[in-house]
């Protein structure tokens, strides 16, 4: 497709990089976010920056969309001032994690209106949409795939699932249980094992050592437990809410996810306690607090 014109909608921590990648690599992009401050740098870059989602997918060939929740993403996509508005687009991409329930109700939608729907949920936080090594997973049409494979290369490694609506996003709803869990876990055996004694610094590097490796205690730890900073980039709210759909999803389909249920309390627990803005590495934070003493 010589020519194409891409569009961006949400341009805020993972958007924005990824919107990047895109200039990077040479497409002429037009973007939209309700917040100036996120589009100024790509449009000193050379991106046009529209007043609506609208008015993106009147300019654009393909709009990629990535928000933070199902109702912003189902209002950007679906409202009256919303991507399905737009005149020219024929292909959006969801990079957001919007559960597959939002995922059917709108693929349905963009049918009616002869749009092709994405399902494309990525996986590697900010660090990794800089870089473009993000995990991205794909549930479309089978023909629409090949058209959008090379621009979600830019991102990071793509993984097709299959044609039906949603079926990425349960992918990817799988993914972040499994961080938020280890994260949960890891928090109370160091915790018990800084109470008991041992340096929490050795503590995570026997474990790194040992079987019971993991994200949280390979990445998260050191990154902004460890050195006290709780900044690891991943907002309490949006991993809360990725938990949610998550057993959501697991109880429609009739799967038991008792585990799961635990991971989602504690996550409601630091949500309370610290505000949605928070870093979801403030789940340590609360184990620390009901064990009274300091991972230090």
């Amino acid at each position: 497709m010589s020519g194409q014109v891409l569009g961006f909608v949400g341009v805020g921590r993972m958007g924005g990089p990824m919107a990047n990648r895109l200039l990077d690599a040479g497409h002429t992009l037009c973007v939209f976010d309700t917040s100036p401050q996120a589009t100024a740098p790509l449009a000193a870059r050379g991106a046009a920056v529209a007043t609506s989602a609208a008015d993106v997918a009147s300019a654009a060939d393909m709009v990629l969309i990535s928000l933070p929740t199902p109702p912003i993403v189902q209002a950007v996509t679906l409202g009256a001032s919303g991507i399905l508005a737009g005149t020219r687009a024929k292909t959006l991409v969801d990079l957001s994690t919007s559960g597959p329930s939002a995922a059917t109700t709108i693929a349905k939608a963009c049918g009616e209106r002869g749009v092709a729907w994405v399902d494309s949920p990525v996986s590697g936080g900010v660090t990794g949409a800089e870089k473009g090594t993000l995990a991205v997973m794909v549930s479309c049409p089978e023909a629409t795939f090949p058209q959008v494979d090379p621009v979600l290369r830019t991102f990071g490694k793509t993984f097709y699932v299959g044609s039906k609506p949603g079926l990425a996003q349960v992918a990817k709803l799988a993914n972040n249980l499994l961080a938020a869990a280890a994260l949960v876990l890891s928090s109370e055996v160091v915790v018990m094992g800084v109470k008991a004694g041992l340096d929490a610094r050795t503590l995570i590097d026997i474990i790194n050592a040992g079987s019971g490796r993991n994200s949280a205690t390979q990445d998260k730890f050191p990154r902004a437990i460890l050195p006290r900073t709780f900044d690891f980039g991943f907002a309490t709210g949006l991993s809360y809410k990725d938990v949610r759909l998550c057993l959501d999803e697991a109880e429609a389909l009739g799967v038991p996810m008792v585990a799961g249920a635990a991971v989602r309390q504690v996550l409601a627990i630091t949500n309370a306690k610290f505000g949605a803005d928070s870093d979801f590495t403030s789940i340590a934070k609360v184990v620390e607090e009901w064990a009274g003493v300091e991972i230090r």
